[in-house]
């Protein structure tokens, strides 16, 4: 198995939590990582260059190859640094781990504006900017892989979280699409909803269950997809606690009607319409 070795990937937010376990694990395994992380806090206030840093200097000392960048996902300037540190460094850029993420978790009655846009430039509009900063390297040398940092929250909701559980599930939407245009390409794009004890999930969750779910679990599913090996196209995973398993949307057979239906005849229906006992995995009925 070929893996990861020498290839060049970008792993954002990488600086502490679940993105330097990627970065080290990967290091660990032959990759040559770009430490991608602006330094701030779990906010997203702040900057500086220490977190990066620190990471670089812990897969070098391993024996390992790394570099560090400091500019923000949430700009296309930002982003198009990040990618030219890769080249530039490296002279090429072969995987992409969509990682960085803030929180400004509160419940939706007392969300202010700032706390949702904010959310949403880190994580939906980052993951964009990356992935269309790489997305022409990938192209001309007909392979890439990008893995997008999904959550439970983004899939099944969770209390206090409406920016970021949107957010994280607008970046499966942005797969879906990309997975179907990028294929031509040799461009694989996969998601991963991890479940970990980091900085992002400390008090979300009791200590005793945090307990259970060490981040070193996630890594190697998140490398594996970033291997030539993987051929998963448009799926997202959920890793966490020595758990690994796919989740999809799923439709079911419904109902069909000849001519537009009346209220009743919806209502009467309407358990055909819901209920999912037969359904399969779902897919677009125009594509």
């Amino acid at each position: 198995m070929a893996g990861v070795e020498g290839r060049v990937v970008i792993v954002t937010g990488a600086g502490g939590g679940l993105g330097r376990e990627y970065a080290l694990f990967l290091a660990s395994v032959g990759a040559k990582v770009v430490v991608n992380d602006l330094g701030g806090a779990r906010d997203g206030s702040g900057a500086g260059t220490t977190m990066a840093d620190a990471v670089v200097a812990e897969i070098r000392a391993a024996g390992g190859e790394a570099v560090a960048n400091y500019d923000s996902v949430a700009t296309a300037e930002g982003a198009a640094g990040i990618v030219a540190t890769a080249i530039d460094t490296f002279g090429a850029v072969h995987g992409l781990v969509n990682n960085a993420g803030i929180l400004r978790d509160t419940s939706f009655s007392k969300m202010d504006v700032d706390a949702w846009k904010l959310v949403q430039a880190v994580h939906l509009d980052g993951g964009f900017h990356m992935s269309k900063a790489v997305w022409p390297h990938f192209r001309e040398q007909g392979f890439g892989r990008i893995v997008m940092a999904t959550s439970t929250s983004g899939l099944f909701g969770n209390f206090g979280q409406a920016n970021y559980g949107a957010a994280k599930a607008g970046l499966v939407g942005l797969l879906n699409t990309l997975a179907i245009e990028g294929a031509r390409d040799g461009i694989h794009v996969n998601a991963i909803a991890p479940m970990a004890a980091t900085r992002m999930t400390e008090d979300i969750a009791p200590q005793e269950f945090l307990d259970k779910l060490p981040p070193a679990y996630v890594s190697p599913v998140v490398t594996y997809l970033l291997t030539e090996e993987s051929t998963d196209n448009g799926a997202v995973f959920v890793a966490g606690g020595g758990q690994v398993y796919r989740v999809a949307q799923f439709q079911n057979k419904g109902a069909v009607f000849t001519e537009p239906p009346s209220l009743r005849e919806v209502s009467e229906r309407w358990s055909d319409i819901a209920d999912l006992d037969d359904a399969t995995i779902g897919k677009n009925p125009i594509g």
